[in-house]
This record gives C-alpha cells, structure tokens and sequence, in this order.
C-alpha cells in the first residue's frame, strides 16, 4: 500500500515543482516488470548463444550482464528517466534538484542496486524506501535522485515561478497537441514591469521544455502565465500558455 508522500523542489530556474512520491508498492510493480522483461531478454540470448558450445557461454556471460546493468541505465538515461516497467506504471527518475538524471547518477543508483537487493528479496531496498523521508532506496540516496509519479490530467500540482498560486486543470497542452499557430507578435504589449530575471526563467522553460513529458510541461508553462499575465497590458485572455510566453519574449526583445 502507497502512501501519498509530495517532495517540494525549486529548480535552479526558480521554479518551484511539487510533486508525488513513489511508494515501495508502486515501485516493485514496476521492478516486476521490468523483471520479467529482462528475464525474457536472458532467455532468448540463452537460446542464441548456447546453441555454440565454443563461444556460447562467455557471449552468454556478458550478454546477461548487459541486461543486468545495461537495461535499466539505457532506459533511464535515454528514456527520461523510465524504464519500460516505470513507463507502464507511471512512474520516473529524477534528481533531486528536478533535473532529468544523467548517465553517472543512473550508473550510481543501479550500481548500488546490488546493495538493495540484500540479503535477498530486496529487502534493504524495501527497507530504505519505507524509512526514507523521500521515499528513497540506497541507490537514490547515494545518486541523489528520486522516483516521482507522472501526473496525469486534473492531478495538476503547483509549479510556478516565485510566489505560488493554484493553477487550472491540465489542458490541450497536457494530451500532446500543441498550441494553435498564429499568436500574435506582442506589438501592443506593456511588458515593462517584466523582471530580468522573470524573462531569464522563461527562457530557461523554453529551452528545456522538449526535456519534460506533456503534462509537467503545460503545468509549468501555466504557472508561468499565472504569474506573468497580470504584469502584462494588452495581452488576449485566450492566448495558449507557451504561446503567450513565446509572444512575451518576441515583446521583451523589441525594447532592447
């Protein structure tokens, strides 16, 4: 049974991220998983390389090895943070300081997934999750990193830059589809009372909005309006939210 455990984060873009914890249940659901399909992947390299009784069992050796180690820091590192078993259950990594985890933190956490696994049944690793404030195994306290749960539509948390203020339920921005074309160049905006360092935080999403899923990326795009809108004269109500943003830096730009 999970317990509804939330991390607050602010991300080095002052972005502050609110969200859900993965439980020791929903976590060896997807170990399960995951299992089952690297003991797959194990029996159809068996089939493959034992059949040559020369080379078979040395190719066979590092070949199980690959889907030991290799199978999860390829999913994690390449795959945001999910391996197929955490994709299907909804969870993923990340690091502590909301960033997607990289190649070392991955290779540090599931080095250390040895550890967890003792004495057997991954009983430390169960034990550490339970105990853990964040919910975190040896391996995540050693990496620093954490497992989140995605969120779905109408589970929004707050993520706003500065200040906090509730958001709105997730949007057509959350399902995929992006914004409509043709907004506005933004040459009737007043973005005057726009902080330096307001724009800098929207530039940094812009940037790295191609790094998040969906729904983490609209409700991030809509904290930012919240915050930034009422600063704002001149602008449509019904403007999207990254387009908005977009509009918002096409203005900034025309007073330099």
């Amino acid at each position: 049974m999970d317990f509804e455990d939330r991390i607050s984060i602010t991300t080095p873009e002052g972005v502050d991220l609110d969200l859900d914890l993965a439980g020791a249940g929903s976590r060896m659901a997807a170990g399960l998983i995951d299992v089952a399909i690297q003991g797959a992947l194990v029996l159809a390299l068996g089939v493959l390389t034992l059949a040559n009784e020369t080379v078979g069992v040395a190719v066979f050796a590092v070949a199980v090895f690959g889907v030991i180690f290799v199978y999860p820091l390829f999913f994690e590192t390449l795959m945001s943070g999910r391996t197929p078993g955490k994709r299907f259950t909804g969870l993923r990594v990340i690091r502590m300081e909301g960033r997607p985890v990289g190649f070392v933190a991955s290779a540090i956490r599931n080095v250390v997934r040895l550890a967890d696994w003792l004495p057997a049944g991954y009983a430390i690793g169960i034990v550490a999750i339970i105990a853990s404030p964040r919910d975190q195994r040896l391996g995540d306290l050693a990496a620093g990193t954490v497992v989140v749960r995605e969120r779905r539509p109408g589970r929004a948390g707050r993520l706003v830059a500065g200040p906090r203020d509730d958001l709105r339920g997730a949007g057509p921005e959350a399902e995929g589809r992006a914004p409509p074309a043709g907004a506005p160049g933004g040459s009737g905006w007043d973005v005057g009372a726009v902080t330096p360092r307001e724009v800098a935080t929207v530039r940094r999403f812009m940037v790295r909005r191609g790094d998040l899923n969906a729904t983490t990326r609209f409700e991030l795009a809509e904290g930012l309006v919240a915050q930034l809108r009422p600063k704002v004269a001149g602008a449509p109500e019904n403007l999207p939210p990254e387009a908005f943003l977009e509009t918002l830096l096409q203005a900034k730009e025309r007073r330099l």
